[in-house]
């Protein structure tokens, strides 16, 4: 029989960016798909190709495929699981290979969110409908997500899941989209699937009861029981709407050192955690959420003791109060912090300081040129986040100036019709202290 794997579909730059009140440059973006590719991330779902202002990062990050700077993690994109959600992605993004149609399955959001206007049978129809149109315009990997599928009828999702793989769907995604499940329902129903189907299954917790990371745990753990291979759904620091998702590192951890798990269970050989704890921090100073202190594996607590007992047992041997080295993660080395005088560049920036910046990071300008027009992407890259440059999105400046300017480029959809369209005609503006 084939070996199985748990696989990673990292859900941050779709999902973890619709984080209420919070998101990330397009630059960010790109810089955790490179850390992605880096820790061996299987997949990284990198946004939505319907979305205009996502057009030129989705196609600027395809490019770096096409030049072989993001080789093991694919990068998928997210549509509604409509037939012209579909073309309209791949009139935007053209080389767009793998996809992730969405649709709801359960009674509440049929209802609720159709309005009684569609039945169970309209949305088989559709969604088989949107397999077959990704299929024509090229897509390579098709994946069919069942939103609040923990709220679904079991037998409607595996008649969906049988119908889509017929039509040439891949994988099958179990979204957990409130967090209702608990481990042992995600084991039981993703099992009951996984069986029927024999068709390799998602998994998409969220965090609602605080058992996202658990119930990916065994979801997974019930797909391989099946017989095929698991996707676990993460987002980085448990990123996400409400409560978050699944959090990246914590469900690496769990399948790699749990009792249940450790040594019963394979994930995809490419990942590397020891560049985990890289991606955790850029991570956070990019959405600027700290990471808690108490975080699994990441918090600044994780490998702290001060009881007595605790702080003399894990100096004769650590394995008596941790039960993974913090070496394991990248963890330990220093963090070097600049108390004197302190050059760095900005939106302001001028030539002497920034060649100063790049000078520390052992980068020197083949001329006066090169350095002034890598000065003026990294002014605006700058004003694109708002944020103080890292080494990282400096260093992707410099060696990849033609994406950071697409990545940074956004044209705003502006095609005023109608009433807005008479209001401007007429140089009409509304009284100013209104909004002032």
């Amino acid at each position: 029989m084939e070996k199985k794997y748990i696989y990673f579909v990292d859900v941050t730059n779709r999902d973890g960016v619709q984080t209420s009140r919070l998101g990330l440059a397009k630059l960010q973006k790109t810089i955790i798909n490179l850390m992605l590719d880096n820790v061996g991330i299987t997949q990284s779902e990198f946004g939505f190709p319907t979305t205009k202002h996502e057009i030129n990062y989705l196609n600027g990050n395809l490019e770096l495929v096409d030049r072989g700077v993001i080789t093991k993690t694919k990068l998928s994109g997210w549509m509604r699981g409509i037939e012209e959600d579909v073309i309209l992605s791949f009139q935007n993004v053209p080389r767009l290979q793998n996809v992730n149609l969405s649709v709801s399955t359960s009674d509440q959001m049929i209802q609720g969110k159709f309005n009684g206007k569609k039945t169970k049978e309209d949305i088989l129809k559709s969604t088989v409908k949107a397999v077959d149109t990704a299929k024509s315009c090229g897509a390579v990997s098709i994946g069919v997500n069942a939103e609040d599928a923990s709220r679904s009828d079991i037998n409607y999702l595996i008649e969906i899941a049988q119908e889509v793989k017929k039509h040439g769907a891949r994988t099958f995604r179990y979204c957990d989209t409130l967090g209702y499940d608990d481990p042992q329902s995600a084991y039981d129903r993703i099992y009951k699937i996984a069986t029927e189907t024999k068709m390799d299954i998602e998994l998409h917790f969220h965090n609602d009861l605080g058992m996202a990371a658990g119930n990916s745990i065994m979801g997974a753990k019930a797909a391989i029981d099946a017989g095929v291979n698991a996707y676990i759904n993460t987002a980085i620091n448990g990123m996400g709407e409400r409560a978050g998702n699944a959090d990246l590192i914590s469900c690496l951890l769990g399948v790699l050192k749990s009792s249940g798990m450790h040594n019963k269970y394979e994930i995809d050989p490419n990942i590397d955690l020891s560049k985990t704890w890289k991606l955790a921090k850029y991570t956070s100073y990019a959405f600027n959420v700290p990471i808690p202190i108490n975080q699994p594996a990441t918090g600044a607590n994780a490998f702290a003791h001060e009881s007595g007992i605790h702080a003399d047992g894990a100096l004769k041997d650590r394995l008596n109060y941790e039960l993974y080295n913090y070496e394991e993660l990248g963890r330990g080395e220093p963090e070097i912090v600049e108390t004197g005088r302190m050059i760095t560049t900005g939106e302001y920036g001028g030539i002497k300081g920034f060649r100063n910046v790049y000078e520390k990071m052992e980068i020197e300008f083949q001329d006066e040129n090169e350095a002034r027009n890598i000065l003026e992407l990294a002014r605006y890259a700058n004003v694109h986040t708002q944020k103080p440059l890292t080494q990282s999105e400096l260093k992707f400046i410099y060696y990849y100036p033609d994406i950071a300017a697409k990545i940074m480029t956004v044209t705003p959809y502006y095609m005023p019709t109608g009433s807005l369209k008479q209001r401007i005609d007429q140089n009409f503006v509304t009284q100013p202290h209104l909004f002032v």
